[in-house]
């Protein structure tokens, strides 16, 4: 095959894109809308602001105990040979890791549903990590991470649907990230290697209070994390902790706007502004998908703007961005791992 095209032992061929990432979504996979330029920069926006940086340093805690465990993959890891660093380079972070029992060439991490890659940013800072692989519907969101993280570790970015089977080897991977995504829990049992870790973080019923009922948002159902914990058990990976993630954070009418904008919602605010500004209530939310299994924080604003668009207008005309209003966030953050 050429040097940009792979394949696999059924007849497959992939080309590789420009920006260095693979498209391996199946033609009979149903169409979604992944997060477009629009949404992803706003989400970078918040995010560099520091308003989940307590979440992005729970993902990371939770990855860093999990150099504690015996890696049943990490001698397993191939010599990387995408762009960045190679395995080989040493630093003292790499060399306490190494002391600390960790295997030399680190930890394989994937991130599914990676978006800008902002929390796995996080885990590089804290763990020594061989290789990384950058999944997301979004084409934006994978060439969005590999721009951000191809210079610190090898990335290999794959635009892929996380509801079908995930083409990764069986135990390939020793820390999975999901962040707000959705959530496969079979293919997920199945790519995490023994002893593995996934870290999935679901928001609680009281996030985004504050904003969800102005902005008109669905609402997140109570004991969310539980029944994402009881799934993943059934596919044979246990809940190990949960920790509760919950803080207030002053947000003016722009970083409010940020908050939507990120989200599916955005895509439906031009379509729904009208009825909005004509006083048309929310979509009914038995017309949602299953709370349990649909992408969180995007999912939990879908059609939301129906609203945001009318009471954004009301706030900047009353000068609201000099009025921040108390807005909480809290977030679940379960980390689980393969028997």
């Amino acid at each position: 095959m050429a040097e940009r095209t792979f394949g696999c032992a059924s007849g497959h061929r992939f080309d590789q894109a420009k920006h260095g990432y693979l498209t391996l979504l199946d033609p009979r996979a149903p169409k979604t809308i992944g997060d477009d330029r629009s949404m992803l920069d706003a989400r970078e926006r918040l995010l560099a602001s520091g308003v989940y940086a307590p979440i992005a340093h729970a993902v990371a805690d939770v990855a860093e105990r999990a150099i504690d465990e015996p890696r049943a993959s990490a001698a397993d890891v191939a010599k990387p040979t995408g762009p960045g660093p190679g395995p080989g380079s040493s630093s003292p972070a790499a060399d306490e890791r190494a002391s600390a029992g960790v295997s030399p060439l680190g930890l394989s991490v994937a991130d599914l549903g990676c978006g800008t890659g902002y929390y796995a940013a996080s885990v590089l800072d804290r763990v020594l990590v061989a290789r990384l692989l950058a999944a997301d519907r979004s084409p934006d969101a994978v060439r969005a991470t590999l721009r951000a993280l191809s210079d610190r570790v090898p990335t290999t970015g794959v635009v892929l649907d996380l509801w079908r089977p995930l083409p990764l080897r069986d135990a390939s991977a020793d820390v999975l990230l999901d962040v707000f995504a959705p959530r496969n829990p079979r293919e997920y049992a199945r790519v995490l290697a023994p002893g593995g870790t996934l870290i999935v973080v679901v928001p609680t019923a009281a996030h985004l209070s504050g904003l969800r009922e102005t902005a008109g948002m669905l609402d997140i159902p109570g004991g969310k994390a539980t029944l994402v914990a009881e799934q993943f058990a059934a596919a044979g990976l246990r809940c190990a902790a949960s920790t509760r993630i919950e803080y207030v954070v002053e947000a003016d009418a722009a970083t409010r706007a940020l908050i939507v904008g990120m989200g599916p919602s955005a895509h439906h605010r031009d379509a729904h502004a009208p009825a909005a500004r004509a006083g048309a209530s929310t979509p009914d939310p038995a017309s949602a998908p299953d709370p349990a299994s649909a992408p969180d924080e995007r999912s939990a604003s879908i059609e939301a703007s129906a609203s945001i668009e009318a009471s954004h207008h009301d706030e900047t005309s009353a000068g609201a961005e000099a009025d921040p209003r108390e807005v909480t966030v809290s977030v679940d953050v379960l980390t689980l791992r393969a028997h």
